[in-house]
């Protein structure tokens, strides 16, 4: 015996749930490894380095499970309007996702390769890109899991900030570059890291940008309201 569409529904909607909890957790992990990346650049921690950069493998196994999931409610369940978005959204997250891990990996190698350099003190624009980047990233996700399409704006609306202290970040590198070629190689390295920052943010103004789709059924990426 079929089961009523109530209880298909019903059913539907924990599957659901559980694609957000299985996001969640990627979420998590895409976190920490930039976390760890970055202590193991501002405490000169191989060990960090090596942590996150073996983890990569993880949310990389992640994101192949979402994209399953999610195929295979679309093929079973026929979703449509909110449901049908959510289900398009989760995919392009689980995605921006794991290359925030990627990114976690190369500033984790750029730390690695510093850890024998005379060091170049990271400039307070640089601890600043990345406090600003770590924590559009989280709203970014936090916006996702309560469906607030306002937040995710707001979250949009940070990124030219993080672009500016990149640009700073530059041009601060490259005096000391001018100023003392033997660490040349170091502050190359730092740009690196400011780089991977940058991306970062520009992947959690991805993710907001997909939570207004999915609330709000609008597509404001590349100002298409404008």
């Amino acid at each position: 015996m079929s089961a009523s569409p109530r209880a298909a529904h019903r059913h539907f909607h924990d599957e659901l749930a559980e694609l957000k909890a299985k996001l969640l957790t990627m979420s998590g992990e895409a976190q920490e490894a930039l976390g760890h990346a970055l202590d193991a650049l501002l405490k000169r921690d191989a060990e960090f380095a090596a942590r996150v950069i073996a983890g990569d493998r993880a949310i990389d196994a992640l994101e192949l499970e979402i994209e399953e999931t999610v195929i295979d409610l679309l093929a079973t369940q026929q979703p449509m309007a909110r449901d049908l978005r959510l289900l398009v959204a989760a995919t392009k997250i689980a995605n921006d996702l794991e290359r925030v891990g990627d990114h976690a990996v190369n500033i984790a190698q750029s730390a690695e390769r510093l850890l024998g350099a005379r060091m170049v003190a990271p400039e307070p624009e640089l601890l600043e890109m990345a406090r600003q980047a770590r924590a559009m990233l989280s709203g970014a996700l936090d916006a996702f899991v309560r469906g607030d399409g306002a937040l995710g704006r707001e979250i949009c609306r940070r990124d030219d900030s993080v672009d500016a202290l990149n640009r700073s970040v530059f041009r601060i590198l490259l005096t000391h570059m001018m100023e003392d070629p033997h660490i040349i190689g170091a502050a190359m390295d730092l740009f690196l890291v400011s780089r991977n920052l940058e991306r970062v943010a520009d992947l959690a103004t991805n993710i907001a940008e997909d939570v207004v789709f999915v609330v709000e059924g609008k597509t404001i990426k590349h100002h298409a309201e404008e």
